[in-house]
């Protein structure tokens, strides 16, 4: 069990997410940084200085802090535009290495008659003789 457990943790697909995970945390620190540090202020300047500030009392012990919930959807929306911007840039680059590489010319075709693969050059189909 202990040498299966190892195999599937030094799969590449588990290092990879691991990595993603890590870069993601790491990500996500810089984004809260930015709307923290820097849109939150700017936002302050047509209303409340810091966006976590922002809250209402209901009653006498219930506070509802809108404020750190729409740090939170723009935090969001920070990470997902610049996900996609991502996600953009390396299909653009595999669209173009795709492009460079030359297309391999077909090895073997369909047999009109009995729909088999046979070999490009063949004259004649192995499966049910037809001529072709």
């Amino acid at each position: 069990m202990i040498e299966e457990f190892k195999k599937f943790i030094m799969r590449g697909n588990v290092l990879d997410l691991a990595v993603g995970v890590i870069i993601g945390g790491a990500f996500t620190a810089i984004v809260n940084s930015l709307v923290e540090d820097m849109i939150s202020p700017l936002l302050g300047l047509f209303g409340t200085a810091n966006l976590a500030d922002m809250s209402v009392t209901l009653k006498e012990g219930v506070t509802l802090t809108y404020g750190n919930f729409i740090t939170a959807i723009i935090n969001f929306l920070l990470v997902a535009f610049v996900l996609f911007l991502i996600i953009k840039a390396i299909n653009k680059a595999q669209d173009t290495m795709k492009k460079d590489e030359p297309e391999e010319a077909p090895t073997t075709k369909m047999c009109p008659y009995c729909k088999s693969e046979i070999a490009i050059d063949a004259t004649k189909c192995p499966c049910c003789t037809s001529d072709l």
